[in-house]
Parts: C-alpha cells; structure tokens; sequence
C-alpha cells in the first residue's frame, strides 16, 4: 500500500526516533509498504519518520543512481545491487573530507540543494530479520545512509544549510508545509487548510 510522506513542518520530522524489537506490530507489511511507497515517489531511501512514524528505521535502495553516466563502471555495478533495511542504526564514525552533494529530499519536494557531509560512515544496525551487522560504506551510498540517518536522528537535510541558504528557501519551505506544490505522490501537509 502506497502511504501519504509527510511534509517539510510536521513535528514527527524534528523528532529523535526511539528503537523497535522484532515484535513490532506488522513489521513485514510496514517494510513492503515503505518500500512500495519510496519506488512510487522515485526515492532512493525512505526513513519511517517520513510516514509519520517515530521509529528507528529506514531503508535505502540507490538502483537509480546505477544508470549515472558520469560514474565508473565500479561505482555503477555497486549501486545497482545495493538495497538495504537499517533497524536501530547507529553512525559509529564518519571520516574523510567534506565533500558537497546536491541533495533533495521526498519530504521537501522541488528544492534541492548542495550539503557537505564526510564521505565513509560505519555503522551499526539490524537488517530486516533484526540480524545485527557493522559495515563501513562510501560515496553515493554513504551519503544516502547519511541522509536517511538523519531523518530518525530529527534532523533534515536543509538544517545542514548555511544561514543565507535557509533565508533563501524559507518561503518555498512554507508553501511546501501549506500543501501549496505540485507533486506526484500522495502526500500529508502539516499546514494546510481545511477545505470547507
């Protein structure tokens, strides 16, 4: 089933995730649904917070970053066959240099912008079957485990901005949390009104 994403001003984006056990109610069908819902909004990573739900879980499949031409072949193949569930994840180091990436986020459909994040993060989680794992990732796929880390940490990507950024798309961010874009996937605007 395809879920509404909640929208840039909702509270539950700005709230820390608190961990889930194995007995979580319907795990299997929030997981199908979660990933029905990123592919329906072309995404490449959904975290639980984006549909409404506090919980320390997101998912990440980076398939159509593959067809990217300017990438190696290397980097193509990785991303291809990278699909991932991160249950309770913990970001145990981040390392190397800064490096900007224009990011977008479903949440905030239509603004995209450049944020610096480190390029190699570990990191601790459960998969889907709540097996506990410890890897260390790079490039395109460390940073969209980033930014969905971020998302069950309440923090979005737009708060990594510079102060004149965010001045810049604060009206654009408002009308967003009004309802007052056009997008094409189902979502739930925190600000808007009611039609009568």
């Amino acid at each position: 089933m395809i879920l509404p994403i909640v929208a840039y001003g909702d509270p539950v984006l700005k709230k820390h995730a608190t961990e889930i056990t194995k007995d979580y109610p319907k795990f299997d069908e929030l997981l199908e649904n979660m990933f029905e819902t990123m592919y329906n909004a072309y995404g490449v990573g959904l975290a639980a917070p984006q549909i409404g739900l506090p919980i320390r879980l997101f998912l990440v499949d980076t398939t159509p970053f593959s067809e990217d031409d300017g990438l190696t072949e290397e980097e193509q193949n990785e991303l291809k066959d990278f699909k991932r569930v991160f249950i309770n994840a913990k970001i145990t180091k981040e390392e190397g240099d800064e490096w900007a990436f224009n990011e977008g986020c479903l949440s905030i459909p239509d603004v995209r912008e450049d944020v610096f994040r480190k390029p190699k993060v570990t990191i601790e989680y459960l998969d889907e079957n709540f097996k506990p794992h410890t890897e260390t990732f790079d490039g395109l796929i460390a940073r969209v485990i980033q930014h969905e880390y971020d998302h069950i940490e309440g923090v979005l990507f737009t708060d990594k901005l510079s102060t004149l950024k965010k001045r810049l798309i604060k009206g654009r961010l408002a009308n967003i949390s009004k309802g007052k874009i056009n997008v094409d996937y189902r979502m739930r605007f925190p600000n808007q009104k009611k039609k009568r």
